[in-house]
C-alpha cells in the first residue's frame, strides 16, 4: 500500500510517500511545494493542485492523510490555512483517493510516542523510522509523519525501512 501524507499550508505544502509491504515501510518520495509568497492566494492554491497532482501521477498512492487543522490564534491564518487544505484535500479525492485526516497529536503519537511532541522529535523519528539519511526539512517530515500515521492505523505491524 502506497500513502501520500500532506502537511496542507499556502506558503509550504510538504508532501512525503511511503510504501507499506508486509510489515516493511519504505520511504519514496518527500518534499516541499513553494509556491511563491508574492503570488495571489488563489493562484498559491492552484499551484499546489498542479504540483500535488503531478506527485499523484508519479507515485499512485493508494491512500491519501491529511493533517487535521490546528487552532490559530488568528482568524485570517486558520481561513488560508483550511484554504489550502481544501485544495490539497480536492486535489486528492478527485484522483480517487480515500482522505483520511488526522490531528496533530495524534500523529506525534503515532510517530514518537508522546502526543506533545516537539517538531524536532518528530523530524528526528520520521528519519528514524524511514531510516533516512539526513532529517527531511519541517513541512516535509511533518507529511511523512501523516503517512506513517494512517499507516499505523492501518493494522500492519511496522518496522523501519530498507531505504
Amino acid at each position: 500500500m502506497k500513502i501520500i501524507g500532506i502537511d496542507p499550508g499556502s506558503r509550504f505544502c510538504g508532501y512525503g510517500v511511503v510504501e507499506i509491504e508486509g510489515s516493511t515501510l519504505t520511504h519514496l518520495d518527500n518534499g516541499v511545494i513553494v509556491p511563491g509568497a508574492k503570488r495571489e492566494l488563489a493562484q498559491r492554491l492552484v499551484y499546489i493542485a498542479e504540483a500535488l497532482e503531478e506527485r499523484l501521477h508519479e507515485f499512485r498512492p493508494d491512500v491519501a492523510a491529511v493533517e487535521e487543522t490546528f487552532v490559530h490564534k488568528y482568524a485570517k491564518s486558520a481561513l488560508v490555512l483550511g484554504q489550502a487544505r481544501g485544495a490539497a484535500i480536492v486535489t486528492l479525492a478527485r484522483a480517487g483517493l480515500e482522505v483520511n485526516e488526522y490531528s496533530p497529536t495524534k500523529i506525534k503519537q503515532a510517530v514518537v510516542g508522546y502526543g506533545r511532541a516537539e517538531k524536532e522529535q518528530v523530524q528526528h523519528m520520521v528519519k528514524i523510522l524511514l531510516n533516512l539519511p539526513e532529517v527531511p526539512e519541517e513541512n516535509a517530515a511533518d507529511a511523512l509523519a501523516v503517512a506513517i500515521c494512517h499507516g499505523h492505523g492501518a493494522n500492519v505491524p511496522m518496522k523501519m525501512g530498507s531505504r
